[in-house]
């Protein structure tokens, strides 16, 4: 037997797996007790790799739709063939926007899909992009992106030096992290409160996390900011901020704030949020008496129709209390391979451009999701004919996804990269699998970025490339020569290369880097004669802040390094990092952007003109230890167990809706109607339901078999997709009015 050793895939936690095999068998997979960074922490979804590996559902060859709807076997070159000849059709007509890609949250999780996707999606050259971003975090990329000048310029806890911890719309204890990359969350919460620090969790539901915290409030759902901007009226009005030296010289609009959050009184918020004007003044004294804190949100926060003015808020309080970039405060990591900024600095704008059909405003390259289904099925110019997803799942993921079933019926040409076929992927006409987690490599180019710690681990493949099977960035070139006009025979290895001198250049085209003025063709021809992703990477990691420069530093990274470390490289804790970080156009953080200072407008009218009333049930979502997204739930042992799809009452709400506990409901929106089994629990406060996202695999014409057994309901059905957070165009998940009934 042999052992190796790789980062769980699974979500944003990167924790350290034990990987023991035999020949091309996977043996177990347990945690790796000397990782660098998790410590031998795992949660259930990790030791889940070989039941992934070995699920028989998984697409192993491409498959191409017939007339008849069926799938069938093809081969790669049979596949590429088909994609080309109508794509050719689609592209004669000259216009690119009839193209469409969605990009799905495990590209996240591969470095030869982020590095390789961005060229398909320039060859393509539509402005038809798609992403779950817009049903996730951008108002949190939007904000970050407005205040400091990078849309993953996103300040991270640090948490194991904090003294106060402040968390809003977020179940880190079963997320271990989200937009915070941590290892086993619940532990570090833990060691908050034994060194004498305080957590306080703000949630409709007292999830895991709340458990844990020194203290919960439920609040209303939809009304985070109502909160934050009167804690945050609070320490102005009572003297209690202060910047700090480190930071004061580099912001621009303190002055402003004072007037802005003025109208924003506890006894304002309280109407509104649920929460005593006494309880959010003793919230904001001792957030801003904390020797060190944070404050974070999440999904909670961002979902919502004031999405990225919460983000905001949450970092107007770090910045106010002196916590941004300091020690135990909110901080930027620094990632082995990461892309430095420009010299010339630029504002983030919003709304460059709009979708065609309702004409909702692009946010940092993307347009609304939301927006999708409308642009396929209306006529006209720009009709999207095309499309492509990445990993992705649609159907699933978004507001009023039955509507976009019918809709992908209509394309001429629809191209999966996938690993299932699944509720959306039974549409494509052809569907190319990328190969199991162990037989490729893994390093995590996003999350590094959101880490609470600076790690680099790098995991070579486990197991050998099957027979038959292609790389994915040898997938994803393929697909660039195609949309390029190349065709499908052309010789990759010519885009490969442009590709890698482009990555150079980012480097050597700005002061201050390791291989700053040098040609960024001899710097490419540095890394070796070897092409594709780890060619990519070691040029970013040796390029960058931590990196040897190809010599100039003996003792920096390397990727060859990372691969003799088989249990990650530890970098050490978080540093201040401003003003170096800072992209905006002035070189400051600009603390109060106008549209934030719009939002905070509409945020006061609206809470006027709702004056307290709103309806009597409105809905959120759950996060769920076993299940972070629907492609997991043809694992067996993670839709196992107690968890599964089922919606939260508060007893009071279920006796006046005649919903027993373990029986069927029925949850109406709007929108649409969903049944599932009801859970009555004082861990959800009265006015709330919660349903967890993900679900609803009662497709007849999947590959999905153990998913079909625990189909559980798509709460999607919901949702309005034309409900938007203005600034990112995110879907509004939570708070949608819903009424609740016996089935």
């Amino acid at each position: 037997m042999e052992t190796a050793y790789r980062t769980c895939p699974f979500c944003e936690a990167t924790c350290g797996l034990e990987v023991t095999f035999e020949g091309n068998e996977v043996v177990k997979v347990r945690a790796d007790e000397q990782d660098v960074f998790s410590k031998g922490f795992i949660c259930p979804k990790g030791v889940n790799l070989k039941a992934l590996h070995e699920d028989p559902d998984r697409l192993r060859s491409p498959m191409r739709r017939l007339p008849d709807g069926s799938f069938e076997e093809c081969s790669w070159e049979e596949a590429f063939a088909e994609i080309d000849e109508r794509w050719k059709e689609i592209a004669a007509d000259g216009d690119r926007n009839a193209a469409a890609v969605y990009l799905g949250n495990p590209n996240a999780h591969s470095h030869s899909a982020l590095l390789y996707g961005r060229a398909f999606m320039k060859a393509l050259g539509t402005r038809n992009i798609f992403s779950a971003s817009s049903v996730d975090q951008l108002p949190k990329q939007v904000s970050t992106g407005l205040m400091f000048g990078g849309s993953l310029t996103i300040p991270i806890p640090d948490v194991d030096r904090t003294d106060h911890f402040l968390v809003l719309g977020a179940d880190p204890a079963v997320s271990n992290g989200s937009l915070m990359t941590a290892p086993d969350m619940r532990g570090r919460i833990r060691a908050i409160r034994e060194r004498g620090g305080k957590v306080v969790v703000v949630d409709p539901r007292r999830s895991r996390t709340a458990e844990e915290a020194s203290e919960h409030h439920f609040i209303r759902p939809g009304t985070d900011a109502l909160l934050l901007a009167a804690m945050a009226n609070v320490i102005l009005d009572e003297g209690l901020g202060e910047p700090g030296e480190h930071l004061s010289a580099h912001l621009n609009g303190l002055d402003e704030l004072p007037g802005l959050l003025a109208p924003f009184t506890p006894e304002l918020a309280a109407g509104g949020c649920g929460i005593d004007a006494e309880t959010i003044r003793t919230m904001a004294r001792e957030l801003a008496g904390a020797p060190s804190a944070a404050v974070y949100g999440r999904i909670g926060t961002t979902t919502q129709a004031f999405g990225a003015l919460t983000s905001w808020l949450v970092d107007v309080l770090n910045v106010i209390t002196g916590n941004l970039d300091r020690e135990g405060g909110a901080m930027f990591p620094l990632p082995a391979a990461s892309v430095p900024s420009s010299d010339g600095k630029a504002a983030v704008r919003l709304h460059r451009w709009s979708s065609r059909v309702s004409g909702r405003g692009e946010a940092l390259g993307e347009l609304p999701v939301n927006c999708l289904t409308e642009e396929i099925e209306t006529p006209g110019e720009g009709q999207v004919r095309a499309l492509f997803t990445l990993a992705g799942n649609p159907v699933l993921s978004i507001p009023n996804g039955d509507r976009l079933d019918k809709a992908l019926g209509s394309l001429d040409l629809m191209v999966s990269v996938d690993i299932y076929l699944n509720e959306t992927t039974r549409h494509a006409h052809v569907i190319l699998p990328s190969p199991s987690p162990l037989e490729k490599a893994q390093y995590d180019l996003a999350f590094y970025a959101l880490s609470v710690r600076n790690v680099a681990n790098y995991s070579p493949a486990v197991l050998p490339l099957p027979e038959g099977a292609m790389e994915e960035w040898e997938i994803m070139l393929r697909l660039t020569a195609i949309a390029a006009g190349a065709g499908p025979e052309a010789d990759t290895s010519m885009i490969d290369d442009v590709i890698a001198v482009e990555i150079a250049k980012m480097y050597t085209q700005v002061d201050g880097t390791k291989v700053s003025g040098r040609d960024p063709a001899e710097v490419v021809a540095a890394t070796g004669p070897d092409r594709g992703p780890e060619r990519l990477l070691d040029l970013m990691i040796r390029s960058g802040p931590w990196g040897d420069g190809f010599g100039e530093d003996p003792d920096g990274l390397t990727l060859e390094r990372l691969v003799e470390s088989p249990h990650g490289v530890d970098l050490g804790p978080l540093t201040p990092r401003i003003p170096e970080i800072l992209g905006t156009e002035s070189g400051r953080v600009e603390l109060v952007p106008p549209e934030m200072a719009a939002e905070l407008e509409r945020l006061q009218a609206e809470t006027a003109a709702r004056n307290g009333d709103g309806p009597q049930l409105v809905l959120i979502g759950r996060r769920q230890l076993r299940s972070n997204n629907s492609w997991m739930h043809n694992l067996p042992r993670l839709v196992s167990g107690p968890e599964g799809c089922t919606v939260f009452v508060n007893p009071a709400d279920a006796e006046r809706c005649g919903v027993s506990d373990g029986e069927a409901a029925v949850l109406r929106s709007a929108s649409g109607t969903i049944e599932l089994t009801a859970v009555v629990t004082d861990a959800i406060m009265p006015g709330v339901v919660s349903v967890p996202h993900g679900w609803g695999h009662d497709f007849k014409d999947t590959r999905l078999s153990v998913a079909r057994e625990h189909a559980g309901a798509n709460v999607n059905e919901l949702g309005d997709s034309g409900l938007m957070e203005p600034l990112s165009g995110t879907a509004v998940l939570n708070g949608i009015p819903v009424e609740l009934a016996a089935a």
